[in-house]
Order: C-alpha cells, then sequence, then structure tokens
C-alpha cells in the first residue's frame, strides 16, 4: 500500500468510541489511515490506550497527563508514566502542556506537571506530544529549559499566529494541524500561515473524537469526529500549502515514522 496515512493524534479511549471503537479503526484503514497514535491525557487513560495500542501492529500510544488534569495526579503519577513509557508501543510522552484558556487546573500546578514530564521525556529519551493554548510565552519558556536534552516533539493541534509558528519551527518542533485548517471561521488564520511549514517538520492528526473538518460533502450525520475524516485534512492543507496530496501524505508519513521511531517493518 503505497500513500498510507498516519493520524498522530486520535483520542481513541473517548467513550464516544465504545460502541463501534473496532469499526472505527476498520473504517480508518479503509480510508488509507494505517499508523495511529492513541493519545494519553492521564494515568489512567494512558493505560488504555496502551492496552488497546497492544491489541494492534499499527496502534501505538503517549503517555501523559493534559493540563486539564494536572490537579489530580497523584503523588506517585510520575512513576506510573515512567513505567508505560518503558513500553515499545508508548512513542511519546504527552499530551502535556499548558492551557490558560479555561484553567481546569490552576496555572501553578499546570507548570509544575508539565515540567515534570520534560524532565521524564529527557530521562526516558522519547519525544513529547505538546499541548498549549492561550499560554505561549510561558509555555516556550519552561520547554526552552529542557529544549537541548530533549529528543524531538510536536506541537499538537497547532492554531497559534505566524509568530508563534516561526517559534515552534526555531524551537525545531513538528506541528501537528488538524481539521482547524477547514474550518473558514476559525481556522482562516492557520489556512494562511501553513505554508510557512517546512515539508520535513509537518504531521497530520484528526484529534478525533474533536474538530470534525468542515469540508467533508456530505457532512456527516454524527458530530464525532474519526481517523477515517483525516484525508479531508490532507485536502485543505495540500490546497493552502500548494503540494500535491501524494506528496504530503508521503513527507508526513515519513515525518511521523522519524519522530515517533515506528517499526521499520510497520512502513
Amino acid at each position: 500500500m503505497n500513500h498510507t496515512l498516519v493520524d498522530i493524534g486520535v483520542n481513541l479511549t473517548s467513550n464516544r468510541f465504545d460502541k463501534d471503537r473496532q469499526a472505527v479503526i476498520d473504517r480508518a484503514r479503509t480510508a488509507n489511515v494505517r499508523e495511529m497514535l492513541i493519545t494519553g491525557t492521564n494515568v489512567r487513560e494512558s493505560q488504555q490506550a496502551l492496552q488497546l495500542a497492544q491489541q494492534d501492529p499499527y496502534l501505538y500510544s503517549t503517555a501523559g497527563v493534559h493540563p486539564h488534569d494536572a490537579d489530580g495526579v497523584s503523588d506517585d503519577y510520575l512513576q506510573q508514566l515512567q513505567l508505560l513509557c518503558q513500553q515499545q508501543k508508548v512513542k511519546a510522552v504527552g499530551e502535556c502542556g499548558l492551557d490558560f484558556n479555561r484553567n481546569f487546573s490552576t496555572p501553578e500546578n499546570q507548570q509544575r506537571v508539565f515540567q515534570e514530564q520534560l524532565e521524564l521525556a529527557v530521562a526516558v529519551q522519547k519525544p513529547v506530544f505538546l499541548h498549549q493554548r492561550d499560554a505561549f510565552p510561558t509555555w516556550k519558556g519552561i520547554i526552552d529549559e529542557q529544549l537541548s536534552q530533549l529528543s524531538g516533539g510536536v506541537s499538537h493541534c497547532f492554531t497559534g499566529n505566524l509568530e508563534e509558528l516561526k517559534q515552534v519551527l526555531d524551537m525545531g518542533l513538528y506541528v501537528g494541524v488538524t481539521g482547524w485548517v477547514c474550518d473558514p471561521k476559525r481556522g482562516q488564520e492557520l489556512y494562511d500561515i501553513v505554508r510557512y511549514i517546512p515539508r520535513d517538520r509537518l504531521l497530520v492528526e484528526t484529534d478525533a473524537p474533536y474538530l470534525t473538518p468542515k469540508n467533508i460533502r456530505p457532512r456527516p450525520k454524527s458530530s464525532r469526529n474519526e481517523p477515517a475524516y483525516l484525508p479531508f485534512v490532507v485536502q485543505t492543507l495540500s490546497a493552502a500549502m500548494g503540494i500535491d496530496e501524494q506528496e504530503l501524505m508521503t513527507c508526513t508519513t515519513a515525518n511521523a515514522k522519524r519522530l515517533f521511531q515506528w517499526d521499520q517493518e510497520n512502513l
């Protein structure tokens, strides 16, 4: 199979997939989305993500604590994440970062838990899967302290402006683009700046079940996003960047393989 896609951000542990999880995976494969990285957002979800990944040769997972969950971490959460990171299927530390948009956890706890996870990523030498919303200067400052020792990372679901994009690229990070780019209202600024992302730094993701691409025709009956819709993100990105869709598929798959060190035989 040539020109398969990698979805680097799927919340496959979400209860919105409980009724038909395997069918969702099967539909993704039919749409040429083969490898998927299942996002861990707290210790329990990271454990569930790993269990799912272990059942399929083309599924992988992350292990981390989302900033929304920072207030609720246990005393031994780092040890639990470290245990998960020893598993071959766990390819990144995260989803971790800062979210000052909603502040479901206090900014203080968010920053502490983020810093601790970056230190864990350095210790286990795995890339970081990064979240950031309305917190860019603080987020960048915390990463900069560890940047020289980190083994790469991705700014997941990037929705920032051109200045922030350039800083993310200067940090050596990859950029994850979701269906946000398909939304003419919210995503126009992103659509206008994606052409500045070098091809060797671009990754694509659905962030399913969230951010269903607005360019799907006919519109799906359910508002739930799923990995099978990733080609619609590629379609919009291809137009925005002036790159052939097949080339975009090839380079984003190669980038995912490089950053997350997929098993060679699976690609």
